[in-house]
């Protein structure tokens, strides 16, 4: 397209690029479809990008702008020789009597997975389908249906999977807020999907829409999370579903231990050594940096440190990530270690920590550019310790000099 003067008017005002959909909004302003949605929906705005002037919330008053649409099409044509491409006609989106007609034929007791398996393939297309469901009451419904499909006796095993993975995969598409008002019966019906083994898809789906409830629930509701529903997240990573699962399960642990009763009941379930495990496995960098966040804040409290020295292989996996993965997870690790050298150090994990090469790499961050925060915390740590540390051959001399002979 280079030489090509593109009229103005074809240009969308939000893309700058050539509006492949045009369409107009009540203010008279014409947008690409695909921005102005994108705009409206995603970013959960409620004015006209240029005007400014308040917008109803009502999805049908974007009307597509066919006159432009075909104009834009004769001038791609026209300039084809230019290297100018012809967009095709836009698919016609589905409006909301369709959506509608879909979640009534999902209330149907005789064949509910046909309609959901349509309704996920809908709003996996737009922002826009998924307002419409959510309009429309879709989250209630799909609510209803999964916790009616794992309470039924009569339903065959593998279709009430279906229904649960279905309905889970369209939920987890939508926007979910704690303002909620079934909020707590959600939680429960997401407790009850994850503490079934055999439903591999509904979990991934249950986990992915618990992440994105902690992540706007208020701390009250996030401290009264109930022992279960931490313990079937630990499961989660325990069982290794999937990468995908296990980032989103780090991510809720994440949240929920930030809060101290929680911290208890993560270690109860076994979360410690779940989480070590992953370090020994050479987990990407993100993933690597959750772990860690994760064992800090289960350090916060006298169990989580217990289990962790407790584990033959926890200092030292803790230990080695420092300085090899990134500057968060070298902090989050040094916070670990700062927690188990003030509250937790007995001979025993002195003489560890010496053997498995935590004070070598400890007087390594010293020397190394990697944020004061991390070099206070290492100072500490070394200080508190010298008279027990002074003579290992890993204590660089001059570090000594720091801690005078008493």
């Amino acid at each position: 397209m280079e030489g090509v003067e593109v009229p103005a008017y074809f240009l969308c005002p939000i893309s700058l690029q050539i509006m492949r959909d045009p369409v107009t909004l009540s203010t008279g302003i014409t947008y690409d479809r695909d921005s102005i949605e994108r705009w409206l929906f995603s970013g959960d705005h409620h004015t006209c990008p240029v005007t400014r002037e308040p917008l109803l919330p009502d999805l049908e008053l974007i009307t597509p702008n066919h006159t432009l649409r075909r104009l834009i099409q004769s001038w791609c044509v026209a300039n084809a020789s230019s290297g100018v491409e012809r967009f095709p006609t836009p698919r016609a989106p589905v409006d909301k009597s369709q959506i509608a007609d879909l979640l009534r034929q999902a209330k149907s007791p005789e064949s509910q997975v046909v309609p959901l398996r349509k309704l996920r393939a809908v709003v996996v297309k737009s922002d826009r389908s998924k307002r419409c469901v959510e309009a429309l009451g879709g989250i209630d419904l799909l609510l209803s249906m999964v916790k009616k499909t794992i309470s039924s006796l009569t339903l065959p095993q593998q279709e009430q999977e279906e229904i649960c993975d279905e309905a889970l995969a369209v939920l987890s598409s939508l926007q979910i807020s704690e303002q909620q008002e079934n909020i707590d019966d959600f939680i429960a019906i997401l407790t009850a999907i994850l503490a079934r083994p055999n439903y591999y898809k509904s979990r991934v789906y249950a986990i992915l829409l618990l992440k994105n409830l902690v992540s706007v629930m208020s701390p009250a509701r996030l401290i009264a999370t109930s022992a279960q529903l931490i313990a079937e997240v630990v499961n989660v990573l325990r069982g290794g579903v999937s990468w995908q699962a296990t980032k989103a399960a780090l991510h809720v642990l994440c949240q929920l231990c930030r809060h101290g009763r929680n911290r208890v009941k993560a270690v109860e379930a076994g979360a410690v050594p779940v989480v070590v495990e992953l370090l020994l496995v050479l987990p990407e960098r993100r993933v690597c940096e959750m772990v860690l966040v994760v064992l800090d804040h289960l350090c916060g409290c006298a169990e989580g440190r217990a289990e962790l020295v407790g584990h033959a292989a926890g200092i030292a996996a803790v230990s080695k990530r420092i300085l090899r993965v990134s500057h968060a997870a070298s902090e989050s690790a040094v916070r670990v270690l700062h927690s188990v050298a003030t509250f937790s150090a007995t001979p025993a994990v002195l003489h560890e920590m010496v053997q498995v090469g935590v004070v070598a790499k400890l007087c390594m961050v010293m020397q190394v550019d990697c944020g004061m925060k991390v070099k206070e915390k290492v100072l500490e740590i070394l200080r508190l310790h010298s008279r027990v540390w002074r003579n290992s051959p890993c204590l660089a001399p001059q570090l000594k000099d720091i801690y005078p002979r008493s």
